[in-house]
């Protein structure tokens, strides 16, 4: 998903005092950045942050961190925070195959909130829920595995289920559409989210989980 570019992205990101500049300084201290042993909760791929904004105003006593390679993106978010002291938020702006550069084993949750399908069978290892990234993900969980996913497309989800379960996780929770499902859950949504759900799209979500 191709996404429109703003000037001087850059330098608005790291004027707001929710990016964390050089992060990889922080592997391994993040409890102490935040001051406090809360939970640490971090979302790859956060877009323009209405998921992970919402979620720390909901959770004051959880940690959030948002990454995303997109610095266009991120400017969203930053605009957003303006107006808001959320000392429980912090923003990064990186590449994801780099997470274990700079979180020890500090994470307690993983959501991947509409993460790019990447349809194409060349472009697999790109996805997210791919055996490489759950590897990678088994460096920075604390202890016990835990990934909330939700998504539109179906494709992405029906890959996704079969390497978790081949990456022996349990499934806590399975919706193929969420905001219709007859047991609902509290859900916050992304900005993408809100948009599909008014185009009536289903929203497939999993909660899954590997404790060891």
């Amino acid at each position: 998903m191709e996404y429109i570019k703003i000037k001087d992205a850059d330098r608005i990101i790291n004027e707001s005092a929710y990016l964390v500049g050089n992060a990889l300084k922080y592997r391994g201290k993040w409890h102490d950045f935040f001051g406090n042993k809360n939970p640490i909760h971090l979302e790859l791929g956060m877009g323009r942050g209405d998921f992970i904004i919402n979620m720390a105003i909901a959770h004051p006593n959880i940690n959030y961190i948002g990454l995303e390679i997109d610095a266009s993106q991120m400017v969203s978010a930053v605009e957003k925070l303006k107006s808001k002291k959320l000392p429980n938020l912090k923003l990064i702006n990186a590449d994801a195959r780099d997470i274990d550069k700079i979180f020890g084993k500090e994470i307690d949750t993983i959501y991947l909130t509409f993460s790019e399908p990447w349809p194409k069978k060349i472009d697999e290892k790109k996805r997210f829920t791919h055996f490489s990234y759950l590897k990678l993900y088994d460096k920075i969980f604390k202890k016990n595995k835990h990934i909330i996913l939700k998504t539109d497309n179906k494709g992405l989800f029906a890959y996704s289920l079969e390497t978790l379960s081949q990456y022996w996780y349990v499934f806590d929770r399975v919706s193929l559409d969420l905001h219709h499902d007859e047991n609902p859950i509290s859900n916050i949504m992304t900005d993408f989210e809100k948009k599909y759900y008014e185009e009536g799209r289903p929203i497939y979500y999993v909660d899954a989980s590997f404790t060891n």
